[in-house]
């Protein structure tokens, strides 16, 4: 029974290593521990979550670290959080590890501030449909002074 570690089980299901881990500590993904306390997922359980998820298995993986494929692009379906707004990339700057996104919103712009990686991942460019999704503790209101 060949085993593989965390990081390339998350490889061959196309998600991340910390999605996986909270997969793991769910319950949901089955694992063997090392004697230095690691996980390891067996190929059958990743046969058995592929299979559940409908998708078939793609064989066994080479020992050791799995190779990275493309992800397959997916879809948002829904989520939690209400303040959601729709708009288009209007430019993108990259520097060392942080990125700043402008998105045109009608006639309004919102600029966010993001990390490498998540432009990255998302593969933002100019030009692309994005939603901006706020989560803020606080939200301040102004108004325009009566001229």
């Amino acid at each position: 029974m060949a085993l593989l570690t965390v990081r390339a089980a998350a490889d061959k299901f196309g998600v991340s290593y910390s999605a996986l881990k909270q997969w793991i500590y769910k319950g949901t993904v089955r694992t063997v521990r090392t004697g230095g306390g690691h996980h390891r997922i067996s190929e059958a359980e990743i046969d058995r979550l592929l299979a559940s998820q409908g998708r078939p298995s793609k064989g066994r993986a080479p020992r050791g670290r799995a190779p990275r494929r493309p992800r397959a692009k997916a879809m948002l379906v829904s989520i939690s959080g209400r303040n959601q707004l729709r708009g288009i990339v209007e430019e993108v700057r990259v520097d060392g590890l942080l990125a700043q996104v402008r998105l045109r919103i009608g006639d309004q712009r919102l600029t966010a501030v993001i990390t490498r990686d998540a432009i990255d991942e998302l593969k933002l460019r100019r030009g692309d449909e994005a939603i901006a999704i706020i989560k803020s503790t606080e939200v301040m209101i102004a108004k325009s002074s009566a001229e």
